[in-house]
């Protein structure tokens, strides 16, 4: 069944207002449990409206809120209140029996506006609820108790100078804590305090303006402004907030350049290089910054052409340079008008262009001592290299050209002729030579020649002359060198053997012309012929056939050479031509030595050298034999000096101690005293020493006795075969000993010494070609020797 609630009153406490309703109480609820469940409607105990209560309240007692009360409460105290949410037990308390709620803390509305609390009714015996927890909030109502703040201040801004009555210059705003929708708390409104009458503020937007026309940056660049925010849309009794504003007038391109003088005197010396600095100008400007560069120009005067005027890097001033040489005794002063102009146009068009002004320089030209001046910057000289000594070149000139015109002294820089060739008169500056020339040493001579005031010595001066050697026909020509010049055993009659060019040091203009020919002691041999190609060359050409080194292995060709030149030169050059073994393509197989070619005449300084290196051989071949004739001789056990020659080949790797009794050699120089050593056997194997008397012929064997070293070796080899005492089994000696009876007897030379008998070798003269350097060697000449060509 429904139930229809009670309906109680509260009191209005405070700014609190609670309208409760009816609740389904507790016996109802009890009596409907047993029935049939049923549809119904239950409605909440109470509905909660929300609660006012305004911030920074300053009593010493708790604030008093509100009333929490249900109507099941009978006053018994058996219903217990609580109160959850936020702020609950810190912020707020309630009292648990009368549902008293109180502030125990100070609000503030701009930390936090409104609480959001929960209230419930339980049973105090049994903490049952009585009913669903309900949900109410606290609002905090505003006071004004903030001011306005500038929260990006202090301020700076910038407006141009000039500017017109009404010309923005920032815009401020203040913000008000305080809740704008209740009242006038955060209705700001703006005022200026200070920087009247410049400047002014919007009262609603906050908008700084500029208040007073053509304000100067030259005169006052900087300005404060005070600015007040003050709420309660102004009203007395509103609070206020203050910010300053910093504005600076930014420069417009508003004033002319001027200069500072009328007119600029300026002086720089003669000797002032090109590009030399003769002074400044400056056009000032009260402007700042790009309004206040300049460019400057020579507009007029008799100085355009010799001085220049320029920019600095700062673009101020104005830097007047030479631009052509000064000469004070051509021209001692010079004029020139110079403007300035900005490079930025008017910002308030007053005239046509832009900005400029204009002054006078004069400039004084000081005179200075200067050096000699020549009249020429170099000079060029030719020569012939036959000119004799002291022949004259040319004359230098040079002169001072201040207006005292000292007097002029002529010198030759010594590094520029360390040799001496030159000469130049002091006074008159003729250039001569000293010695002759010779164009194929040097063909160019490059002198300084200086000239020295004769008043003032630190006055110098240089100029360069070049001198030109001009040849002259005065060298022999001569045959160029060759690798090779030779001429095969087969050749035949009319073959090309070898194309002979010359040379020359001088050179002539037309070029070389030579003309080649054999000496007249020459021109008729019967081996060799010359032919002039009339190119410069000539070639050399067999005459015959049947060409043979037996018979002849050198031949000499004496060559004659003449230049086409005026005079004519001429020189005789020996060519050496050499008979080679060819093949049948013509390439050298054997040939005794490389030909070349013998220079007509040596100098004496390869006569010295040749002979220094002939007299140095001659030194070491006698000192080679002496050593050798000195030479000590080797220890003989035995008194005589017997000599044998052997060969040991002892290819083992040895046995041990046994190899040091491998061999006792003074056995050889007294075969009496070899002897055994009884009870050493020897554990190797029995060594297979093969007879050398396969060899030798049994005639020498079988003849020979003991003084027969040949016999005596035989008789050791065989004894060693079943000696078990004899060397090391795996070595072997041999004596090679060519006896009596050889064929070719011996060649050994030990023995020669004995006879002093001259030795005849007219017989390797049959022995053939092969030995015929042999031949050479011991003085065999042969008879009927051939021409040389």
């Amino acid at each position: 069944r429904l139930c229809r609630p009670r309906t109680a009153l509260y009191a209005l406490i405070g700014a609190l207002s609670v309208l409760p309703l009816g609740l389904l109480t507790k016996a109802a609820e009890d009596e409907d449990a047993g029935r049939p469940t049923r549809l119904q409607r239950v409605k909440r105990g109470w509905v909660w409206n929300q609660f006012f209560v305004l911030e920074e309240y300053t009593g010493l007692e708790p604030l008093y809120i509100g009333k929490l009360h249900s109507d099941m409460d009978k006053g018994d105290g058996s219903i217990k209140y609580i109160l959850n949410g936020e702020g609950a037990g810190t912020t707020f308390t309630i009292d648990d029996g009368t549902g008293d709620i109180h502030a125990i803390q100070r609000l503030d509305r701009e930390v936090k506006s409104q609480y959001v609390l929960r209230a419930q009714a339980r049973n105090r015996l049994t903490d049952r609820p009585l009913e669903p927890e309900s949900e109410f909030i606290v609002k905090i109502q505003d006071i004004n108790d903030n001011e306005p703040r500038f929260l990006d201040g202090p301020y700076q801004a910038t407006v141009p100078e000039m500017s017109q009555i009404g010309t923005s210059v920032i815009h401020l705003t203040a913000t008000d804590a305080d809740d704008p929708t209740y009242g006038n708390s955060a209705r700001v409104v703006y005022s200026i305090l200070e920087g009247q009458p410049y400047f002014s503020v919007d009262a609603k937007t906050g908008m700084v303006r500029v208040s007073l026309a053509d304000m100067d940056r030259e005169i006052r660049e900087n300005y404060t402004v005070l600015i007040q925010a003050k709420d309660m849309g102004g009203q007395l009794g509103g609070l206020a907030g203050t910010t300053t504003v910093n504005i600076t007038l930014s420069d417009i391109n508003d004033n002319p350049p001027m200069f500072e003088q009328r007119l600029y005197q300026m002086s720089v010396p003669e000797s002032a290089p090109v590009g030399s600095v003769v002074g400044r100008v400056w056009a000032k400007d009260r402007d700042i910054g790009v309004n206040s560069e300049m460019k400057y120009s020579i507009i007029d005067g008799d100085g355009r052409d010799t001085f220049d005027v320029s920019t600095d890097p700062s673009n101020l001033f104005g830097i007047i340079t030479v631009k052509k040489p000064l000469d004070f005794e051509t021209k001692p002063s010079y004029t020139l008008k110079v403007e300035g102009a900005n490079t930025q146009p008017e910002a308030v068009p007053r005239h046509r262009g832009t900005f400029k002004d204009v002054t006078i320089v004069h400039v004084s030209v000081e005179d200075v001592d200067e050096p000699p001046r020549f009249d020429a910057s170099s000079y060029y000289v030719e020569m012939r290299e036959d000119a004799v000594a002291g022949a004259q070149l040319r004359t230098v000139s040079a002169r001072d050209p201040d207006a005292a015109n000292n007097t002029v002294r002529y010198y030759i820089e010594k590094s520029s002729d360390p040799q001496k060739n030159f000469y130049i008169d002091i006074t008159s500056g003729s250039l001569m030579t000293v010695r002759l020339l010779d164009r194929e040493e040097v063909c160019w001579h490059n002198i300084t020649v200086l000239a020295m005031e004769m008043n003032n010595p630190s006055q110098i001066s240089s100029v360069s002359v070049a001198v030109k050697v001009l040849d002259v026909n005065d060298n022999l020509p001569s045959l160029a060198d060759f690798s090779e010049v030779y001429v095969c055993e087969n050749a035949k009659a009319g073959q090309l053997i070898q194309t002979v060019t010359a040379e020359d040091a001088d050179e002539p203009q037309a070029g070389h012309h030579f003309t080649y020919s054999l000496a007249p002691e020459a021109t008729n041999n019967p081996n060799f012929t010359l032919r002039d190609n009339q190119d410069n060359t000539a070639w050399i050409l067999t005459r015959r056939g049947g060409w043979s080194q037996s018979e002849q292995s050198l031949y000499y060709l004496p060559i004659v050479i003449s230049d086409g030149e005026q005079p004519v030169q001429s020189s005789t050059s020996t060519l050496t031509v050499r008979v080679c073994s060819c093949d049948h393509k013509g390439s050298v197989m054997t040939c005794n030595a490389e030909a070349y070619s013998l220079p007509a005449s040596l100098s004496r300084g390869a006569l010295i050298a040749i002979l220094c290196c002939i007299f140095v051989l001659l030194v070491m071949i006698l000192l080679m034999l002496s050593l050798r004739t000195h030479r000590k001789k080797p220890f003989l056990c035995d008194e005589e000096e017997n000599v044998h020659e052997n060969i040991v080949r002892y290819d083992d790797e040895g046995g041990g101690e046994e190899d040091t009794e491998a061999f006792d050699i003074a056995a050889m120089w007294n075969p009496r005293e070899a002897h055994h050593h009884v009870g050493k056997m020897r554990q190797d194997m029995l060594p297979e020493i093969e007879s050398l008397s396969r060899y030798v012929p049994q005639a020498c064997v079988m003849g020979g006795g003991d003084s027969s070293v040949h016999g005596y070796v035989l008789a050791k080899l065989l004894e060693a075969d079943f000696d078990p005492c004899a060397p090391p089994y795996d070595s072997l000696q041999t004596y090679a000993y060519e006896g009596e009876c050889s064929v070719a007897e011996s060649l050994s030379s030990l023995q020669s010494g004995t006879s002093n008998a001259d030795h005849e070798y007219d017989y390797l003269n049959d022995w053939g070609p092969r030995f015929k350097k042999l031949a050479d060697m011991y003085g065999v000449l042969e008879t009927n020797s051939p021409p040389l060509w």
